[in-house]
């Protein structure tokens, strides 16, 4: 692990809006190639919801925006230059009406950084939570500290933390990691939960699983705290933050690297002379639970670089058509089973539901509370085929299509 005090800032010559992974964005560009924009400035408004925008991750100009059929956002491509400036939004009212708040929120891009569950898509324009989870705790394997992200940045944690009451009606909850709570003078009615350090306890499923578990009629929302604290400079400020603390790390590093960058940096900048010699794969997020990519993702704090092949199992395809062909091998609850659904969710009852595709059973077991990144040590554990994370994400999409309204 890189030291967790010593972060270099380094923000990389390209960066690229894109849509997070599952994610489906049409949108509507609001500036034109070869443009000069300001970091923070409004980039791409959604086709559905024109409120809601995609800003600049750093003073650049525009050098291409890919969009398949239906306006849905490939990527903009934006190469850094200097001279564009920071944006500032206006923020009058934002830090006592929920109206404004929202209208802020949407219009500087952080919106987009809340997530709500069930389903895992963004919050609706209108979505009122039952409760949102702040997450200043990360149990993914080489996850960079939240208390050092946060470093100096209480008050402006604070302050996001009181502007979140607003839409949550002081239903929020401050996630953090035992023995690294955070120095907060006072947060009002925020409740402080403590979370475990052993993986995946500090993932906001298990969480709001435990605390507040959500339902299709009783929506709850998670955020990261950096996020938050983001949120808090912004209504003090009328800036955006510049960068964000990131972890590099993975058996084809050298060695590896605690980084402030920009959202959407380059992912091959970000390792660029720290990789081993031979063939290797970047990841944005964690070996568990991480997928090749370019750029870092809208919500990615974790890039990691992996040789190629590293945890694929090798055999001889006569061996794996027999696997194929094989009745699937029972799953035998062990307590390594129960502690990778967080030792709060009877594991063995949840994957038969799962794999039956009992929607009902599910729900009353937790999985409405859950996202494909809570089961990703699961089928770390279980090698399960098809993975629970796809079952899972099987059983969400059927269930919001059946509460779809015709």
């Amino acid at each position: 692990m890189p030291d967790d005090h010593v972060a270099d800032t380094l923000l990389t010559e390209e960066a690229a809006l894109t849509p997070a992974f599952g994610e489906e964005l049409r949108v509507v560009p609001l500036v034109e190639v070869d443009a000069l924009v300001a970091q923070g400035q409004p980039l791409l408004s959604l086709r559905g919801a024109p409120d809601v925008r995609l800003v600049a991750p750093m003073a650049a100009r525009v050098a291409a925006i890919e969009l398949n059929p239906g306006r849905r956002l490939i990527q903009m491509l934006l190469f850094r230059e200097n001279g564009g400036g920071r944006h500032q939004f206006a923020t009058e009212g934002a830090g006592n009406d929920a109206a404004a708040l929202r209208a802020l929120m949407q219009d500087a891009g952080l919106w987009r950084l809340c997530r709500s569950r069930p389903f895992g898509h963004m919050p609706g324009l209108a979505e009122t939570p039952t409760a949102i989870f702040v997450m200043a705790a990360d149990s993914r394997p080489a996850a960079p500290d939240p208390k050092t992200a946060l470093a100096g940045r209480e008050e402006a944690l604070a302050r996001g933390l009181a502007a979140l009451n607003l839409l949550a009606e002081d239903a929020v909850f401050l996630c953090e990691t035992k023995g690294k709570t955070l120095d907060l003078a006072d947060t009002g009615t925020v409740r402080r939960i403590t979370c475990g350090k052993l993986h995946p306890q500090g993932l906001a499923g298990i969480q709001i699983h435990h605390h507040a578990p959500a339902e299709v009629e009783a929506r709850v929302w998670d955020i990261h705290a950096e996020d938050v604290a983001d949120l808090g400079d912004l209504l003090a400020t009328g800036l955006l933050s510049e960068t964000r603390l990131v972890t590099v790390t993975g058996s084809a590093m050298r060695e590896p690297r605690l980084l402030r960058c920009q959202p959407g940096a380059d992912l091959r900048g970000l390792c660029h002379g720290y990789v081993r010699p031979g063939p290797y794969q970047v990841l944005a997020g964690s070996v568990l639970d991480g997928r090749p990519a370019h750029w870092l993702g809208p919500r990615d704090r974790q890039a990691s670089v992996v040789t190629r092949g590293s945890g694929r199992r090798r055999g001889h395809w006569f061996s794996a058509a027999l696997t194929r062909a094989s009745r699937p091998l029972p799953i035998i609850p062990t307590a390594a089973l129960s502690q990778s659904f967080g030792g709060d969710i009877p594991a063995a009852a949840l994957m038969r539901a799962l794999s039956a595709g009992d929607q009902e059973a599910a729900a009353r077991l937790g999985a409405l509370s859950l996202l494909e990144e809570d089961l990703a040590l699961v089928d770390y554990v279980t090698s399960s085929e098809p993975s629970l994370a796809a079952q899972l994400r099987g059983l969400l999409n059927a269930i919001e299509q059946e509460e779809a309204p015709a």
